[in-house]
Formats: C-alpha cells, sequence, structure tokens
C-alpha cells in the first residue's frame, strides 16, 4: 500500500498524470471515494499522462468513454449502476482485456466482477480541497507499478 496526499485538485491530476506514463496495456485502475472526492480529477490527469488530448469528464450519463492516446483509456463510471449485471452489458469485459487502460469510478458498485489483479485507489476528503490518495496493488504487475509510482511522485506531502 502507498498513499499521498494532495492539497488541491490540481495535485490530484498531477498524481495522475505522474501514473499515466508507467500504465501498461490491460491495466485496470479501480477509484472508490465519496461524491466530490477527486476520482475525475485523478482521470483526468492519467488521461494526461497517457497523452491524452482534449477535455476529459465523468462518464455518469454516457457510463463509459474512450479516449485515444498513446492507449487507449476506457473510462467508466458505475455510479447509476445497479450492480455487476448492468456492468456485464457494458461489455466490460472486452475493455479490461483489451489493448487500453481501463479506469472504474466508484468500483465499489461493481467489486464481484473486477478481475483479482488491479490497482484500487481509494480517495478520501480530508478538507475542502486536501485528499488522501491510497494506491493499493493486487498481484505482481500492480505491486511493480505502485513501487514505479513511488519513485516517480513527487511528494504532495
Amino acid at each position: 500500500m502507498f498513499k499521498l496526499t494532495s492539497n488541491s485538485p490540481k495535485e490530484t491530476r498531477e498524481i495522475g498524470r505522474t501514473l499515466g506514463p508507467l500504465l501498461e496495456p490491460g491495466d485496470i485502475l479501480c477509484l472508490y471515494g465519496q461524491l466530490g472526492a477527486g476520482k475525475t480529477a485523478l482521470a483526468q490527469g492519467v488521461a494526461l499522462g497517457l497523452d491524452i488530448e482534449g477535455p476529459v469528464t465523468s462518464p455518469t450519463f454516457i457510463l463509459i468513454n474512450e479516449y485515444e492516446g498513446r492507449l487507449p483509456l476506457y473510462h467508466f463510471d458505475a455510479y447509476r449502476l445497479e450492480g455487476a449485471a448492468d456492468f456485464a452489458l457494458l461489455g466490460y469485459e472486452e475493455y479490461f482485456y483489451d489493448e487500453g487502460v481501463s479506469l472504474v469510478e466508484w468500483a465499489d458498485r461493481v467489486t464481484e466482477v473486477l478481475p483479482r489483479e488491479r490497482l484500487d485507489i481509494e480517495i478520501e476528503a480530508d478538507g475542502e480541497e486536501r485528499r488522501r490518495l491510497c494506491f493499493n496493488p493486487h498481484g505482481k504487475r500492480y505491486l511493480a507499478l505502485v513501487e514505479d509510482l513511488k519513485k516517480h511522485a513527487r511528494t504532495w506531502d
């Protein structure tokens, strides 16, 4: 487990931007946190780190957005889903096992279908803009990814 503190949405995006270049085809990032915690800000940073140009928005009403960059980014939002069955209707498996990076906001709503190997990122508000991010890797690939992030991340504390 690795923890970082962000003092603003800009810093949360910067953390994501640091993570983006470290990602590989097939990586799966699962974001957890309350409404307004900063999940979309982190996703925007990951997109920047994947060399994705243009606006990245929460796919709350669309459920999934696809972006092209160094690697494709498949940005899911499970907030409005009733559960895993609804997620299956989106064809998540085709995305998870494709050549892009899958990022799932509100992953706690679909945990039963998430792969065992993934990177869970919990974001917790600590005041108006301050956020605590906890990176919890599941599997060798994600342990290595978190170790890489530790080397590349500047101190936001």
